[in-house]
């Protein structure tokens, strides 16, 4: 029998995620803040509930997927979520929170019997909606096992740990992405700058070592002037910031991206790339080194 699911956060990410399980024939009741956004997922199968007690009620595995750890905090303990749950339910989280938050969670959602999975995500809403995202699922090996079947509705799921150990791989993804966009943009700078065509020369790049994801899909949002978020410059600096507060809680330094955080800060703070999405770090290298540009067509911003 299916494992009946709950899914809490259907925004961006989450709802292309929750409708991926829904048309893999899961049992899922959806519940948003804004319930229109869970509204558009009942087409798919998800019933929506009224409440995030109703949702969680009769489920077997509870997912969220929420802005930070406060606001899952919020959910599991004040928002009534593990009030509502029966023992022996599975709560996932993946948001991308603090190690450290979701190591709490666990031993606080432990205490009342029910069992917890920390499994950030990589992919971005490309993956979200193609069910191919990079899952890093930190907990018990069992319940990791018996949730198997809801992750692969949505990607490929590797245990990398304990609890915790998922958002540190998501920590560590995220430093790779956020200092490679760094990387891809001060290449393109450097080819537009010296009279290349910064299209071309990601063209020509393509399938050496240079290559990467970032590369295809961040590179070409650059060359486009593409800045409408898949995902915000907001929550990339949220986690630059994680980052390097676990760095500190294990006595190490990360200089690369300690920069890379400061660009973002900048980008977010003083050149209001907030919404922007995190190929925008471009934007930031540009008022830096005005007038260069790299392509001549007009940005394509959120809003």
């Amino acid at each position: 029998m299916s494992l009946k699911v709950a899914f809490i956060g259907t925004g961006l990410m989450g709802g292309p995620m929750a409708r991926n399980i829904a048309r893999a024939g899961i049992p899922i009741t959806v519940w948003n803040r804004s319930r229109a956004k869970a509204e558009a997922i009942a087409a798919d199968g998800a019933v929506v509930a009224d409440t995030i007690a109703e949702a969680v009620a009769d489920a077997d595995v509870v997912i969220t997927m929420l802005a930070d750890g406060a606001t899952v905090t919020e959910v599991y303990f004040a928002g009534g979520a593990a009030e509502a749950a029966r023992p022996g339910t599975i709560f996932v989280d993946m948001s991308s929170i603090p190690p450290s938050v979701a190591r709490d969670h666990a031993a606080k959602l432990g205490d009342l019997g029910i069992s917890h999975i920390d499994a950030p995500v990589s992919g971005g809403t490309v993956g979200a909606t193609e069910a191919s995202l990079a899952i890093m699922a930190g907990g018990e090996a069992a319940a990791i096992a018996r949730v198997r079947p809801v992750f692969e509705a949505m990607g490929r799921v590797v245990r990398v740990g304990p609890h915790g150990a998922g958002q540190l791989s998501k920590l560590a993804n995220q430093a790779i992405v956020a200092v490679t966009i760094g990387a891809v943009a001060e290449g393109l700078m450097l080819a537009a700058a010296g009279g290349a065509d910064p299209a071309a020369v990601r063209d020509a790049i393509r399938g050496g070592y240079a290559e990467s994801r970032i590369l295809e899909i961040h590179g070409g949002r650059m060359v486009q002037r593409n800045f409408v978020p898949g995902g915000p410059s907001k929550f990339q600096l949220k986690d630059l910031n994680t980052i390097l507060d676990a760095a500190a809680e294990s006595g190490i330094d990360l200089p690369l991206t300690r920069n890379v955080r400061d660009r973002f800060a900048r980008l977010v703070g003083e050149l209001g790339g907030a919404d922007y999405d995190h190929s925008a770090l471009l934007l930031e290298l540009e008022a830096l080194n005005a007038p260069h540009r790299v392509g001549g067509a007009p940005d394509k911003l959120p809003g």
